[in-house]
C-alpha cells in the first residue's frame, strides 16, 4: 500500500464509528472499508477515494467538486465515483463523502 493510500485510510478509520459491522478488506492493491459486508469506500495508491454511491445518487455525486466517474481497465464502475485527493483534503469534505456511501450502503442488504 501507497504512503498517500495509507494515510488516507488512516483518516477515514478515524471517521467511520467503530463496531462490528465495518471491517477492513484487502482491494484494489489497499484496504477497502466495508459496511455490512458491502464495499463502502476504498483509499488508492494516489491519494484519492473510491465511493459507493449507488447508480441512482451517481448524478448528483458526479456534480460535486472532485469527483469523476471511476474507470477501471477501460470499463466505467456504476454506482462508484472516484474521488481526487485534493477535493476530500479537509476532514469536513472526506466526512461528508463517507456519509453519501453509508447512506446508500445502509439501503443494501448485509452480507
Amino acid at each position: 500500500m501507497s504512503m498517500a493510500s495509507e494515510e488516507l485510510a488512516d483518516r477515514v478509520r478515524d471517521l467511520l464509528p467503530r463496531g462490528k459491522n465495518i471491517r477492513e478488506q484487502k482491494m484494489f492493491g489497499g484496504r477497502c472499508f466495508m459496511l455490512d459486508g458491502n464495499m463502502l469506500v476504498a483509499p488508492l495508491k494516489d491519494g484519492s477515494l473510491l465511493v459507493r454511491t449507488g447508480k441512482d445518487g451517481m448524478a448528483s455525486a458526479l456534480r460535486r467538486e472532485g469527483a469523476n466517474i471511476m474507470d477501471m481497465s477501460g470499463r466505467q464502475m456504476s454506482g462508484f465515483v472516484l474521488v481526487s485527493g485534493d477535493a476530500i483534503e479537509d476532514e469536513s469534505a472526506l466526512g461528508e463523502w463517507i456519509d453519501l456511501a453509508r447512506a446508500f450502503v445502509r439501503t443494501l442488504p448485509a452480507k
